[in-house]
């Protein structure tokens, strides 16, 4: 008899039932974090935020924010998320320094399998995401699960991130594909 928990099969990458009561406690505890976080729209809760992630930050994330769980959320210094990001965090959300999010952003570790009959029973399954530094996301970029970003890229408004994007380069579109290099640096 296997004694390892739903949340442990999620944060293995296994398949895991979303529906198992430690699960839902949790994510109601999030949901309240952020419902509380988001009532201070104009004068960041840190402490709520630091409560939600469980250590301090100097994020600058714009409330509305909605996040699953919190504690899988690794933001670096400097990070900037406009209005309503939402981050699927079942698995590892790893946000470099520097990063720019534009409004309406959503970071979904979270998946379903494609055949029906798993999927109708619950099944879950959850891959990291990476966003290395100095990435820009643009308004409205959906990011799915098991993709990094590499660093100093820019994805365009409205695109689909369904793989890696390689650093240094802008990508669009859906599915998001590299575009160009993203240009030097003139001073």
């Amino acid at each position: 008899m296997s004694t390892r928990t739903e949340k442990d099969k999620m944060l293995a990458g296994e398949l895991y039932q979303a529906g198992d009561p430690q699960l839902v406690a949790e994510r109601r505890r999030a949901k309240l974090l952020c419902h509380r976080y988001n009532q201070s729209p104009v004068d960041l809760d840190r402490a709520t935020l630091a409560e939600l992630l469980g250590y301090p930050t100097d994020a600058h994330l714009e409330a509305p924010l909605r996040l699953d769980y919190g504690y899988n959320l690794r933001l670096g210094r400097r990070v900037y998320a406009n209005y309503n990001l939402t981050v699927l965090d079942c698995a590892p959300v790893t946000i470099g320094d520097d990063v720019f999010i534009a409004p309406n952003v959503v970071l979904s570790t979270a998946g379903h399998p494609v055949e029906v009959g798993p999927r109708v029973a619950g099944w879950e399954f959850a891959r990291p995401i990476t966003i290395e530094a100095g990435v820009w996301i643009g308004a409205g970029v959906i990011v799915l699960p098991g993709v990094t970003i590499g660093a100093g890229s820019t994805i365009g408004a409205g695109s689909v991130v369904t793989r890696d994007i390689p650093a240094g380069v802008v990508a669009v579109g859906n599915p998001c594909r590299v575009l160009r290099p993203v240009p030097a640096d003139q001073e």
